[in-house]
C-alpha cells in the first residue's frame, strides 16, 4: 500500500507549487527582494531612509534624488508590483539587476546593482529608471 497519495487515489500526480510557495521562493532572491524595496521608496509608499542601511556608496544619494517626486507612483493611484525581476552577474558577488513595474496599463523600467559585502549580505550600490520614452524618427 502506498501511504503518500490519499486513500482511493490510483494516479501517481503530484500537487504543484503553490503561488504563495512561489512567492517565498522570489522574496529568498536578492535582487527581487531589493526590487520590492526600491520600489516601496520610489512609489512613496516608504521613506528615503528605509534603505539607509541597505545601500553603499552614491545609491542613497540617488535615492534621495529620486524619491521626493515618487516617480514610480502612477497617476490613477494604483498600487505598483514588481511583474519581473531579471539578474545578470558580471563578477562573484555582484548582481545587475533589471525590474519591470506594472501599475494598471503602464510599464516602467527599474535597474540597479546589488554588491555582497565581507558580511555576506548584499547592498544596493546604484539605482536608475527608465527615462522618457524616445521614438525613432522616420
Amino acid at each position: 500500500m502506498n501511504r503518500t497519495r490519499p486513500a482511493g487515489r490510483h494516479d501517481q500526480r503530484r500537487p504543484g507549487v503553490t503561488a504563495s510557495a512561489m512567492a517565498r521562493a522570489r522574496r529568498q532572491r536578492p535582487h527581487y527582494w531589493f526590487a520590492d524595496r526600491l520600489l516601496a521608496v520610489l512609489s512613496g509608499q516608504r521613506p528615503v531612509h528605509w534603505m539607509l542601511g541597505h545601500t553603499i556608496g552614491d545609491a542613497y544619494e540617488q535615492l534621495v534624488r529620486l524619491a521626493p517626486g515618487a516617480p514610480l507612483l502612477p497617476a490613477d493611484r494604483a498600487t505598483p508590483v514588481v511583474r519581473h525581476c531579471g539578474e545578470y552577474h558580471p563578477g562573484p558577488g555582484v548582481i545587475e539587476a533589471f525590474a519591470r513595474i506594472g501599475s494598471g496599463d503602464r510599464v516602467s523600467a527599474m535597474a540597479f546593482r546589488l554588491e555582497q559585502g565581507r558580511d555576506q549580505r548584499w547592498r544596493c550600490s546604484a539605482v536608475e529608471l527608465g527615462g522618457e520614452r524616445v521614438t525613432a524618427a522616420r
